[in-house]
């Protein structure tokens, strides 16, 4: 009876931990075009995105940490809390367009983008880099300096790149400011985000 018992407790023991190891979470980390900012949270590209996995990778889990506002500093000061909170098979990195807004130093843009990055990989997660560029009314110099930095991290550090993540969208698909899409377009995000994501999982 007792090794009956034993061999019964093994094998919940062995089904728990494979159950845990199979969970995985997907961590998007970005600013307010991945929060969903002015629109309906079931309608963002994030959660479509969700909704998607679950039928193709139901493995998968995503957890949004994005904060509308956000920088390529603040996200320095809390991707090594959530890469220590969520463990996560991938990174979906979105930040750096307030930065640019901003007139930030491209230069200070692409160190903190280096170091995230760099953080996310010592943390044995896979990378997936989202592009965003800035309105034409900022320069061509610097609207070209800006938009070089997402494909020269992606080869510098060889992780996935979504070149630019609003690739597609109508001028008429975004809210009053001009900045952010609507819901309307979200479905074409989470598009030009899958497309790239689906080898990494």
């Amino acid at each position: 009876m007792n090794i009956f018992l034993k061999i019964i407790s093994l094998f919940f023991a062995l089904a728990l931990a494979n159950s845990a190891h199979s969970a995985q979470s997907i961590l998007v980390f970005g600013d307010s075009l991945s929060a969903g900012y002015g629109i309906a949270r079931t309608d963002s590209w994030v959660n479509l995105l969700q909704l998607e996995l679950k039928k193709t990778h139901p493995q998968f889990t995503v957890v949004n940490a994005s904060i509308s506002g956000e920088t390529t500093a603040g996200g320095l000061r809390r991707i090594g809390r959530a890469l220590q909170e969520h463990k996560p098979a991938v990174v979906i990195l979105e930040l750096g367009a307030n930065d640019g807004l901003r007139g930030s130093a491209p230069t200070e843009i692409e160190k903190n983008l280096h170091l995230i990055i760099g953080q996310a990989k010592q943390a044995k997660s896979k990378v997936l880099l989202l592009g965003v560029q800035l309105p034409p009314n900022y320069g061509p110099d610097y609207t070209r300096r800006f938009r070089s930095l997402y494909p020269k991290l992606a080869q510098q550090h060889q992780v996935a790149l979504v070149p630019f993540m609003l690739e597609g969208i109508a001028p008429w698909q975004f809210q009053a400011d001009n900045l952010h899409p609507d819901a309307s377009a979200q479905p074409r995000i989470m598009r030009n985000v899958l497309s790239i994501l689906k080898p990494l999982l």
